[in-house]
């Protein structure tokens, strides 16, 4: 495999904010998840965000994949395979951030030698462990070119596809306590999944192209182009149906909207609807500027960065009223408490959270890996 020196330097660079994510995972091990800047009151945080971001990422790259050889698309068979490499390179993220998420990696085996199926989260569990075995069957038989079963592969792949995403939303949805209590919160995911998965395979397409790895005609970008903003639409109804829902009966859940619309998580949600979805369809309604490759690149990352603010503003706006109540409030759990010396610090009645600096570097060090991985995968089985 041959690598210009540009693509060393930036492997160089990639390689070594993985090993700095490595570290601050070895110090994260060493001293608890109380390093983070979860707590009792915010019991989930940026690891869990990212975590529903690259399974939607990875779902929807592998939907345009399936749904090639299902429909019979000729032009999206094209890309077929960056689409599985990139389902694959984002479900082993997505399940290396919940690994790290756990705190304590060495009981993971219990999952298996223990497993509780009444709750969602084993059902993830083993969706996402069916779901990297259709990615990786389907990444060996490309290679192969043995097409006939790539086509019967993709009659299970792209229900799986759909259902993974969905039991990430199950997840939120079914439980009760909370402000994501609601049945339509696996279509917001799946929706989500589609115009996200599409907008980071179109970038990655884009950047396979400019790297000379696997070249793309524009004509087939731009009906990608035309194809998100039908996503966009898609996602945009999705929650506009569940804004409608949760406000016009005024009741417990309009205080989750009043949140999301004016509170701390205000910044996140207003993005998302005005930079992740008005902008991007503007941007793509028109078939001159879907020819513009600088143009449906900006639309393509702005859905991107609208999806991982959706996660944002759908995780912390539940965590902001605490569900359970004591008083003087509820026991951070933090580090920072336990080592405050009068306990100043110790109690909480409104969820707050920030993530520390370990947190960031892993994430990025995860995201990074990622990356490479792609691109080697991307430089040995995709042709120019």
């Amino acid at each position: 495999m041959q690598l210009s020196s540009k693509s060393k330097g930036v492997l160089g660079v990639l390689a070594l904010i993985t090993l700095a994510g490595v570290g601050c995972w070895c110090y994260q091990l060493a001293n608890g998840l109380g390093v983070t800047g979860m707590s009792n009151v915010n019991s989930w945080g940026a690891y869990i965000c990212m975590f529903m971001l690259f399974v939607g990422l990875s779902a929807g790259g592998l939907i345009v994949a399936s749904s090639a050889h299902v429909f019979g698309i000729e032009d999206f068979k094209r890309i077929s395979m960056p689409a599985v490499i990139l389902s694959t390179v984002c479900i082993c993220v997505a399940g290396v951030l919940i690994l790290i998420d756990m705190g304590g990696i060495q009981r993971v085996w219990r999952l298996f030698t223990g497993p509780n199926f009444t709750s969602p989260l084993i059902w993830d569990v083993c969706i996402i462990t069916a779901y990297l075995v259709i990615n990786i069957l389907d990444l060996v038989w490309m290679s192969r070119g043995q097409e006939e079963k790539v086509h019967k592969l993709s009659y299970v792949a792209l229900p799986v596809a759909i259902l993974v995403h969905s039991v990430t939303a199950w997840i939120f949805g079914l439980q009760i306590a909370r402000a994501w209590y609601t049945a339509i919160m696996a279509p917001i995911f799946v929706a989500s999944a589609l115009d996200s998965g599409l907008a980071l395979l179109i970038l990655a397409l884009l950047g396979l192209r400019a790297a000379g790895i696997f070249n793309v005609e524009q004509g087939l970008l731009s009906k990608l182009a035309r194809l998100l903003a039908v996503f966009i639409c898609v996602d945009a109804f999705f929650v506009g149906c569940e804004l409608l829902t949760m406000g016009y009966p005024g009741a417990g859940e309009a205080n989750a909207l009043a949140i999301m619309t004016s509170g701390v998580t205000a910044p996140y949600f207003w993005f998302e609807l005005v930079g992740g979805l008005l902008i991007p369809f503007l941007l793509l309604a028109s078939a001159k500027r879907r020819e513009s490759m600088g143009i449906v690149a900006c639309a393509s990352a702005l859905v991107v960065l609208g999806v991982a603010c959706k996660r944002i503003w759908l995780l912390f706006t539940s965590f902001v009223q605490p569900n359970v109540f004591g008083g003087p409030g509820i026991t951070l759990g933090t580090a920072q408490a336990a080592n405050d010396p009068v306990f100043e610090n110790v109690w909480a009645i409104i969820g707050s959270y920030a993530p520390t600096l370990p947190e960031l570097v892993i994430i990025c060090g995860v995201i990074a890996l990622g990356v490479i991985a792609f691109y080697l995968l991307a430089q040995k089985l995709c042709t120019k």
